[in-house]
């Protein structure tokens, strides 16, 4: 691992060193020239650490030494100085502690330089973040590596660290098998080290190739019979091991990440599916990545041959009844295709869950942008208002499709929307409930006596955001509306202001599957405010506003804790696709307590709208037709609320129907301001 940089230091001031390590190299370039021969196939690469897939400590130590007034090449004489016995190797196998070793080191740089060398300073640059960071094309390469279906290992010369763990600066999880010195008790270029890894990996020699930077430890590997690269430089290695493996190391898919093990699907039973349906005798592998969206149902970027595909599945384990239904996702976007709204190109539905274990589609993969922070940082203000106007002109199109011409028009059932809405997501947050929430059960009692009268019907996506949007790169256009799994005939309004909850969340919302800029200054930004971009729906869609917004946003935030709920009951079985398990308990409550001030905002909305007289001219009959509309509070308010109306604002009726009946019953009363704020102060 550190022979190389070591040579390097020596030809600085180290001639006589230089010369003796010189004969190594060369005694040893027989694992050099052995690199180019061909082979194959391959099934695992292996890496070694130091210099291949993070820096080489060579030029740590000879800037250390220079900024720290230390002779050069007094680290390198150190390193191998007593050989096999020396303090290193000995490091390197876990024979001494970390501070054994600084002690022998210590006093064996002082011998060679006749002056006192703090070398605790050096190990803890060498082993500082800011110097171990792994090469990002190393990282795209292990990426590409194990997306075809190839296994990875790291072989490296470590040591532990004073804390008693290992100094492996990497992610573990890039990795099928970890062997490090330290922790075996042997070093390259022992064979037994190489034999160790191979017997972990399941795998010949003959089916792995070793990256090193070390002449010495290549050797050692091609005399087992593995094959090796030589590293002197990462981007020169990637691509030498890219002609070896024979497809590119260095294509990244946006938004994609590496498998994770709970998600993982058979390849096998895959290929020979895709084989079937794409009529294809490629013998190339397939290359199988994950998104890192889509957190209901899991979805897959495959590449076979020249096909680039979208593979979308039901999740594991036992599911909500109704939900994660992949069947009506495709049906939707078949139905679509020629209707105008942007979609994907659906190719299959296999419904045989004995293929990859649940059912799934697939669908052409569509290159474009996702905006993940509706904030669209990077972007221009103009850049970013037209953004936002393509995505509700987008939504304009998908509530103006003809139901008939799609063959929709039996999708769902006619009316009642709302009501079946408000029942559905209150059996799904029942059914995936783990620990009461006061909101949530306000909301349940509360949204079943507010429900609005719908104008209208059309084809709603169910889960219309930002986010679920593939734009063009380089202009305002939607390519593609994804995430159909809610999509259904209903109140278009409900898409609305689902593309609107992302005005209510704050930009430090704690959790990746949503992001808000509420606390933004939406002027200076470019988007248009919530107000301002319902307007611009009802412009665009020809209908007036809607007096009852806050009741459409309660219920979109309700429904969206009711999904938080639910991922977060599959996160705790390994069913959540990319969910933080301890930090997405908490969203639902967040959630809800939003959804909740909109209910309130709904409830004073039409307590103001309720008749008034003057108190004068009331006869008996009358007076109880003033009252007659606080005994509908019930039915009006939630319960905190009704407490504050019967308690606290019904003893001053009389002045507050005086209010709203003067010339100046538009503006807020003070008496109810007042009340409102005590009202406040006592529930917190």
């Amino acid at each position: 691992m550190y022979i190389r940089w070591l040579f390097q230091l020596s030809q600085l001031q180290q001639p006589r060193t230089a010369a003796f390590l010189k004969h190594i190299q060369c005694k040893h370039q027989g694992a050099r020239h052995w690199t180019h021969s061909g082979g194959g196939p391959y099934r695992a690469v292996i890496f070694d650490m130091g210099g291949v897939l993070i820096p080489s400590p060579g030029r740590v130590a000879a800037e250390w030494e220079l900024q720290n007034d230390i002779p050069p090449g007094t680290i390198l004489q150190a390193f191998i100085s007593g050989g096999e016995k020396g303090p290193w190797m000995k490091f390197m196998r876990g024979e001494i502690t970390t501070e054994d070793f600084l002690q022998q080191f210590g006093r064996l740089c002082s011998e060679i330089s006749k002056t006192s060398v703090p070398v605790g300073s050096f190990f803890s640059l060498l082993t500082s973040e800011q110097v171990a960071k792994q090469f990002p094309v190393m990282t795209e390469a292990i990426t590409q590596i194990r997306a075809k279906g190839l296994r990875t290992a790291v072989l490296s010369n470590n040591f532990y660290l004073p804390n008693g763990k290992s100094f492996l600066p990497l992610d573990r999880k890039q990795f099928d098998v970890v062997v490090e010195s330290c922790l075996e008790g042997v070093c390259k270029p022992d064979p037994r080290i190489y034999k160790l890894c191979l017997e972990r990996l399941g795998l010949p020699p003959s089916e792995s190739i070793f990256l090193d930077d070390l002449g010495p430890n290549l050797k050692a590997a091609a005399s087992l019979g593995i094959h090796t690269i030589q590293v002197d430089d990462p981007e020169t290695a990637v691509k030498e091991l890219e002609t070896r493996l024979g497809f590119t190391l260095r294509m990244i898919v946006p938004n994609t990440c590496p498998m994770r093990k709970t998600m993982d699907i058979p390849r096998g039973s895959l290929e020979k599916y895709l084989k079937d349906l794409l009529g294809t005798q490629s013998t190339g592998p397939l290359e199988l990545l994950q998104f890192d969206h889509g957190q209901s149902n899991p979805t897959y970027y495959i590449r076979l041959a020249n096909h680039q595909l979208v593979l979308r599945k039901k999740p594991p384990g036992t599911l909500l009844p109704s939900s994660h239904a992949v069947e009506r996702e495709f049906r939707i976007m078949k139905a679509l295709a020629n209707a105008g709204v942007p979609v994907p190109r659906v190719l299959d539905l296999c419904e045989d869950s004995g293929v990859i274990g649940t059912p799934f589609y697939l669908m052409e993969y569509c290159p474009g942008l996702i905006y993940r922070d509706p904030s669209l940082p990077g972007l221009e203000p103009t850049q970013r208002r037209a953004i936002y106007t393509a995505m509700n002109r987008v939504l304009c199109k998908i509530h103006s499709v003809d139901l008939k011409a799609t063959g929709l028009e039996d999708y769902t059932k006619h009316g009642d929307y709302i009501p079946h809405q408000v029942q559905t997501w209150i059996k799904h947050y029942r059914a995936s409930e783990t620990s009461t929430i006061p909101a949530m059960e306000r909301l349940i009692q509360w949204l079943p006596h507010h429900l609005p009268r719908q104008q209208k019907t059309t084809l709603v996506h169910g889960d219309f955001r930002l986010d679920n949007l593939l734009f063009h790169p380089e202009k305002a256009e939607v390519l593609a509306v994804l995430d159909w799994e809610l999509s259904t005939l209903g109140d278009p309004l409900v898409d609305v202001a689902s593309s609107c909850l992302a005005h209510y969340l704050p930009s430090s919302f704690p959790g990746s599957l949503l992001r808000g800029f509420s606390d933004c200054d939406f002027t200076q930004l470019g988007i248009p405010t919530a107000e301002e971009y319902f307007r611009m729906y009802c412009l665009h869609s020809g209908i007036p506003p809607t007096e009852n917004w806050n009741f459409y946003m309660a219920f979109s935030f309700f429904r969206m804790a009711a999904i938080l709920q639910g991922l977060y009951k599959r996160s705790l079985t390994g069913q959540a696709s990319f969910v933080d398990t301890e930090q997405s308990g908490k969203l639902p409550e967040f959630m809800s307590n939003l959804a909740w001030d909109f209910a309130i905002k709904e409830g004073f909305r039409v307590f103001k709208e309720m008749p008034a007289t003057k108190p004068s001219t009331r006869s008996y009959h009358t007076q109880a037709a003033v009252i007659s509309p606080l005994q509908n509070l019930p039915r009006l308010m939630p319960q905190r609320e009704l407490w504050f109306c019967l308690q606290r604002a019904f003893p001053h009726h009389q002045s507050l129907w005086s209010h709203q009946a003067s010339a100046e019953g538009w503006t807020a009363s003070l008496l109810i301001e007042y009340l409102n704020g005590k009202q406040r102060i006592e529930s917190w």
